[in-house]
């Protein structure tokens, strides 16, 4: 039997090991501090404008490295294969879960560029204006709380060793 196990294994899928990174992300995206404190909306739209948040600041975090694209790719893959489960248990069809994939694709990588720009300016304003336009915020708050706390979370993952935020070893 192990003989026809190996023959018929299929090779194992290489985001798992990203998998406790990806949960990661998700765990800290759901945090209470971006909503009761920085006034995200706690409502679809602001759940994901937090996931493409955070995982927009780690995705800088390993480009910075250099060497991440793969590792970047394939967290990338479960943020898609996560909001295609999410989309089809919402009830949106097969027929047009690629359409919505491309749409959230698309926003995934603008915001990332937007963050990035902001990010590597140092400048408060720029960030404060990203998040003006990439994340649904409650009435009454403007963007200065999330946008400082971001900063302070893409500051933190620096000081991650690579191996460890690759583990999903993200202190929160």
């Amino acid at each position: 039997m192990p003989i026809l196990s190996r023959l018929f294994a299929g090779k194992p899928d290489p985001r798992e090991a990203l998998r406790p990174l990806w949960h990661t992300v998700v765990k800290v995206s759901r945090a209470r501090e971006w909503y009761a404190a920085c006034g995200v909306a706690d409502t679809v739209a602001g759940r994901f404008d937090m996931i493409t948040a955070i995982l927009g600041v780690v995705l800088l975090r390993l480009e910075r490295d250099g060497d991440c694209a793969r590792e970047s790719a394939l967290l990338t893959e479960l943020f898609v294969e996560d909001m295609d489960g999410q989309l089809r248990e919402g009830g949106v069809g097969d027929l047009v879960v690629g359409k919505h994939i491309g749409k959230l694709m698309a926003s995934l990588g603008g915001r990332i560029g937007a963050y990035r720009a902001a990010l590597a300016e140092g400048k408060d304003a720029e960030l404060e204006n990203a998040v003006a336009r990439n994340v649904t915020l409650l009435e009454g708050h403007g963007p200065e709380a999330l946008a400082r706390r971001l900063r302070a979370f893409a500051g933190e993952l620096e000081a991650i060793p690579r191996a460890a935020l690759l583990a999903g070893e993200i202190a929160r």
